[in-house]
């Protein structure tokens, strides 16, 4: 067996791809390796920088540790899901893909025997996997239907890289998960894709919210909170009232018929105002 190096771990796993046939299986795997060439390509990730074993539904990447993780994330997040989009544009309905994604990084050992094909060996390995399998990424892409992939990092790409903020990758657009193993809790980074935007976007506080109008819309207000439409009484002159000099446009409730005594200023005068030398009629002169 060889020695166990350091190696980035990119894995792919087609969603739903057993219930599809087996023609339908072949066209996928098919795309699915042509994707992941130009995915690669577009990170500047060489051929012979990168070890890749077919497992059917998915594919397991090495990748040399001298090619730039922040690279492989910006293709990740942009030129992954636009060669999803342009396949699943074409595609029949049988034939859409989608897929779950993982980065992570550790020490794996190639124990190659003849004749066989893989033989990867690592506990960091098999911890990039089951995150692979996970529920919660899993559910992440159920939730997502409008979208073509979820990717997932593991703690030690998100701490060494993710959480620096390097051009392209955004941390507050990763959300934390923990995913239950064999062995325990293996905490890793969801990143939230199209609803990455708003969810980094500022929500306002409660309290600086408007409170919803509970007041029935047919409940009028009481009359005696009501302002009066402010009718003009016009007087021809200037009339005296009980002995109070009255100027200027006087203003009541327009409309209705003035009975009773009336008071102007404080002075009370008769039911006949007309023969004070003014009129009260609603405002006509």
């Amino acid at each position: 067996m060889r020695e166990p190096v350091n190696r980035t771990i990119l894995l792919f796993d087609i969603e739903r791809f057993s219930r599809r046939d087996d023609v339908v299986q072949v066209v996928l795997r098919r795309t699915l390796n042509k994707i992941a060439d130009q995915t690669l390509e577009a990170a500047g990730v060489e051929a012979t920088q990168q070890y890749r074993e077919d497992r059917g539904d998915g594919l397991i990447v090495l990748i040399s540790g001298d090619v730039a993780k922040t690279a492989l994330l910006r293709s990740l997040l942009s030129t992954l899901p636009d060669l999803l989009h342009e396949h699943n544009l074409l595609a029949s309905d049988s034939a859409q893909m989608r897929v779950r994604t993982v980065l992570a990084a550790g020490e794996v050992a190639h124990d190659a025997h003849a004749g066989t094909i893989g033989g990867l060996v690592g506990h960091d390995l098999n911890q990039a996997c089951r995150l692979l399998d996970a529920d919660v990424l899993r559910s992440a892409l159920t939730r997502r239907q409008d979208e073509h992939c979820v990717l997932a990092v593991s703690a030690l790409v998100y701490e060494g890289v993710v959480r620096h903020g390097h051009r392209g990758v955004r941390p507050e657009h990763f959300r934390p998960a923990d995913v239950v193993v064999k062995d325990g809790v293996l905490p890793a980074w969801i990143h939230q894709g199209a609803t990455a935007d708003q969810a980094s976007a500022p929500t306002t506080p409660p309290a600086a919210r408007s409170a919803p109008d509970t007041t029935p819309a047919a409940t009028p207000a009481p009359a005696a909170q009501e302002r009066p439409a402010g009718a003009v009484f016009h007087f021809h002159g200037a009339p005296v009232v009980h002995g109070s000099f009255v100027s200027g446009d006087q203003h009541g409730v327009s409309g209705g018929q003035v009975t009773g005594d009336v008071v102007l200023g404080g002075t009370r005068t008769e039911r006949d105002a007309g023969s004070r030398g003014g009129t009260a009629d609603g405002g006509r002169s």
